[in-house]
């Protein structure tokens, strides 16, 4: 007989705020974010005869909510093309020989000590908005759901090498785009002062 914490409605109430937030951070899409939690909630209430109590329902429903993430951008990534060459990010960094644009990111701060940072985060997270899905979807996997390599040519059904050129793309954009907000963000900060 089912307990007033293992009912659909405890859960809603006790986890849904939190599931949600975790989806959209790494989906950035609202309704995306709210599939994969009812997904997660009915795969809950389907499978909570599994559940042994030994860690926290909210441990074990954010352990279903990854998988349903991750089959998502899967799917997701089946149905979506790469990026082509004329709108590859890596173009405002490199010339056609392939030279390193001067200027083109420029961190005025050490890197490390501004990963810690959660304005340097958002950032990141506003940033990923703007690259490819494909890309945005490796970036992801890898450093937010902490995937390796393998896992993630697995779970999108990629070749090594693909998912090493969505990876550098995804860097190279990335660090283009961080690049460039922070900097705005740090000369803002000092004409304000």
């Amino acid at each position: 007989m089912p307990t007033e914490q293992s009912t659909p409605e405890f859960w809603v109430e006790q986890y849904g705020d939190f599931l949600f937030n975790y989806a959209i951070k790494r989906l950035r899409d609202e309704s995306a974010a709210e599939e994969v939690v009812q997904e997660t909630f009915l795969n809950g209430i389907k499978y909570y005869s599994q559940y042994s109590g030994k860690g926290s329902q909210q441990a074990w429903l954010t352990g279903i909510l990854k998988r349903k993430i991750i089959d998502f951008i899967r799917k997701r990534n089946k149905h979506q093309h790469d990026q082509t060459e004329e709108n590859d990010p890596s173009n405002h960094l490199f010339d056609q020989h392939g030279n390193y644009h001067k200027g083109a990111s420029n961190w005025t701060s050490s890197p490390d000590r501004n990963l810690q940072s959660n304005e340097l985060w958002t950032i990141v997270k506003s940033c990923l908005t703007h690259l490819p899905q494909s890309q945005a979807d490796v970036f992801t996997l890898s450093v937010m759901e902490e995937l390796n390599s393998d896992q993630i040519c697995k779970e999108l059904a990629i070749t090594p090498s693909n998912y090493w050129v969505r990876m550098h793309r995804a860097r190279l954009g990335l660090a283009n785009c961080v690049g460039r907000q922070w900097n705005s963000n740090e000369e803002a900060a000092t004409h304000a002062e």
